[in-house]
């Protein structure tokens, strides 16, 4: 256990060794000259040494107390520089938002940028999950669900349509139908499927087309993971036009052929009992603007899309 002085005791003899007076001491701690020579005498008798050679006009330092000095002006340096430092530290406002790991990664992660311009004092939290997450727990604010609904208790937003087609490298050198013979189909699983999921089945369908059985097939568990297959040129994929928009402008995947298959709808959810904090206003404002972006972009893209002659086989 510590064997100290009183704090208020170490106060006055360190100002006091900083001005060199008494009588300034007391100014600088808003005390009376007396307080101060009292403090001082009170820690002579703790530490049983004489600590200033008492002069009519100043005080000087004696050899113990140019001891103790420096250690007490660094302590009580320490002291204010951590205490400025707390009080300039404020506790950041943030906002926590879930969705698929596929959407995060694929959609919301490339328009963080632009939140953080916007927004430079909120700190954006993205939880990525293909598990349902209970949005009354304090730990999420908003989430990104794609389905149906209905969302009983939430406040549901509707953001986009989804809409799937076949995307591939185009080192592989698809371009119709015809070419369908030429690499493998690349899978991923629906982790809650739907009676109209788009899978490569209802594609064929919707192209007229009958699928190969024996067709080479390369399957995933994360549809991130069949994005990284096709962009690297290992089969052609059944993918969501929203989620490899930055592939298509990029060039790393084409669309070489349709038809064009319709998914679910994407919507922003919230408590629909609890009143939208201004954080979690600013994050819906943020996704309605890329919204309305994506869709100002896609009106002024004429369509490029190939459709595939139903009567062929396959």
């Amino acid at each position: 256990m510590r064997q100290l002085p009183p704090l208020s005791a170490l106060r006055a003899f360190e100002a006091a060794a900083r001005c060199g007076s008494f009588k300034q001491a007391a100014i600088d701690l808003a005390v009376t000259p007396t307080a101060i020579s009292h403090q001082i005498r009170s820690l002579e008798d703790h530490t049983g040494l004489v600590l200033f050679e008492r002069r009519t006009r100043q005080v000087i330092l004696t050899e113990a107390g140019q001891l103790l000095y420096p250690v007490l002006r660094e302590g009580f340096d320490s002291f204010a520089a951590a205490l400025d430092r707390l009080r300039k530290t404020k506790r950041r406002a943030s906002v926590t938002i879930t969705a698929t790991t596929a959407f995060t990664a694929k959609w919301l992660v490339p328009k963080v940028t632009r939140f953080q311009a916007l927004h430079p004092d909120i700190d954006l939290q993205l939880h990525a999950s293909d598990a349902t997450v209970d949005l009354r727990s304090n730990a999420i604010d908003l989430a990104i669900r794609y389905g149906r609904g209905p969302y009983p208790g939430l406040r549901a937003e509707a953001m986009f349509a989804d809409r799937f087609a076949p995307v591939v490298n185009p080192g592989l050198g698809i371009r119709s139908p015809d070419d369908l013979d030429r690499a493998p189909l690349i899978h991923f699983e629906w982790h809650r499927p739907d009676p109209v999921s788009p899978t490569w089945a209802a594609w064929f369908r919707a192209a007229g087309l009958i699928a190969k059985e024996t067709k080479s097939q390369l399957r995933f568990s994360d549809e991130s993971h069949a994005i990284q297959a096709a962009v690297a040129g290992q089969g052609i994929a059944l993918l969501s036009l929203s989620l490899v928009a930055d592939e298509l402008a990029a060039g790393r995947l084409v669309q070489p052929f349709g038809p064009v298959v319709e998914g679910l709808t994407y919507r922003m959810l919230t408590v629909a009992d609890r009143p939208m904090s201004p954080v979690v206003t600013a994050a819906v404002d943020w996704l309605r603007a890329e919204i309305a972006a994506l869709r100002t972009t896609a009106s002024q893209k004429p369509a490029r899309i190939r459709r595939s002659r139903p009567s062929r086989a396959r």
